[in-house]
């Protein structure tokens, strides 16, 4: 399994990609999908990243803080 580091490298890669697709003026259907690809990476990046996190952050909560952390977490997940 990829670590959280080397998806990110992954992702910014997938970047560098686009960046110069753009700059070389390469069709706009290729771009498109090369960003697509790069969306989905990030999106999936992010649910994998926050599932992760979502226990440790409970845990380090007090439990009277837990319900509002997790308030919290969802609402940053959700925007």
């Amino acid at each position: 399994m990829k670590s959280d580091i080397q998806r990110i490298n992954n992702i910014i890669g997938q970047l560098e990609g686009v960046k110069k697709m753009i700059e070389s003026e390469k069709d706009c259907f290729e771009i498109l999908t090369q960003v697509k690809a790069t969306r989905s990476a990030l999106e999936s990046f992010t649910t994998q990243f926050l599932s992760g996190q979502f226990v440790d952050c409970l845990n380090s909560c007090k439990k009277t803080e837990q319900e509002d952390t997790c308030k919290k977490f969802i609402k940053e997940m959700t925007n």
